[in-house]
């Protein structure tokens, strides 16, 4: 069996206050409504309830200077939810943010790093204790 080499993941948020007003939840939720058109929509695409999505869109719009989603009265035919062009703009920068981070991070750092990192832990000595009580 082969070991994946190392990898580096990194999550961006940006805060307001001590709440995160952006992040990479929240900016595949901006993605999610802006494809499915609500936030019910967004939340089964995402895999999370109406009202986890709705208290996400809700910090969100409460921390920018203008609101990102917009939301219509529900109808016969359901409501709906729209980013606005706030929304569309802080998205975009968020990603273009992201796609930065990651290019600057894959560096020659990066590589220092990655010469010091061993290719899986060592095991725990919980775990061999386990072992030699199997043996």
């Amino acid at each position: 069996m082969t070991t994946p080499p190392p990898s580096l993941k990194l999550k961006l948020q940006i805060m307001c206050g001590d709440a995160i007003a952006m992040g990479p939840g929240k900016a595949d939720l901006l993605d999610a409504i802006s494809a499915e058109g609500s936030i019910s929509g967004a939340g089964r695409r995402l895999g999370m309830s109406y009202r986890r999505a709705w208290q996400l869109v809700d910090l969100m719009n409460r921390c920018w200077a203008a609101p990102l989603v917009e939301t219509s009265p529900g109808s016969a035919r359901g409501g709906g939810a729209r980013l606005t062009a706030e929304g569309q703009e802080v998205l975009t920068s968020y990603r273009a943010l992201q796609a930065a981070l990651e290019v600057h991070a894959a560096g020659t750092e990066l590589a220092a790093l990655e010469g010091r990192l061993r290719s899986r832990p060592l095991r725990s000595q919980a775990d061999r204790d386990d072992g030699a009580a199997h043996d």
